[in-house]
């Protein structure tokens, strides 16, 4: 798995379940279905951390659930990336590029709404930490994938 990152991922952003903002009080952007089936089976389920930009804009740091958040019990497999920014307004349609860099742990499940909501700030905490202290997580915030327009063909066209 780890010798599949960084990996790159670019789509526009749709609604999810309503649970980031609502429930958790941790908005998360969703990937489209046809991104979640385009990860390469190497990417387990899981919680990484890595940077994301929003419509080409700044870079940011962000945490990302990938898989079926076996407390609520999906059906279908999700991305959702939590960006370490405050937006106004919602996101439904924007460019959302991420670059995930690294590996936090498994998916697990949890007793209590309490017990998600502290393990996914304990997972936030835990990526800012690397993101600031391993340099070569660090560089990747200003890889060109990120200032370039031409993300979305180059991921078209099997291109990281």
């Amino acid at each position: 798995m780890l010798n599949n990152l960084p990996f790159f991922a670019c789509g526009k952003i749709v609604s999810g379940f309503g649970r980031g903002s609502k429930e958790l009080g941790i908005p998360t952007a969703n990937y489209p279905l046809e991104v979640v089936k385009s990860l390469p089976d190497a990417i387990q389920p899981g919680v990484y951390y890595g940077w994301a930009n929003v419509d080409n804009g700044p870079v940011y740091k962000m945490v990302m659930s990938i898989g079926w958040n076996p407390f609520y019990d999906n059906k279908e497999k999700s991305m959702e990336t939590h960006i370490l920014h405050k937006f106004d307004g919602d996101l439904y349609g924007c460019l959302l590029k991420v670059c995930i860099a690294g590996y936090l742990r498994p998916e697990e499940n949890f007793k209590s709404l309490d017990d998600l909501i502290a393990r996914i700030k304990q997972d936030i905490a835990d990526a800012e930490d690397l993101l600031e202290t391993n340099e070569s997580n660090r560089q990747l915030q200003y890889h060109d994938y990120f200032s370039s327009n031409s993300s979305l063909n180059n991921l078209k066209n099997g291109k990281n």
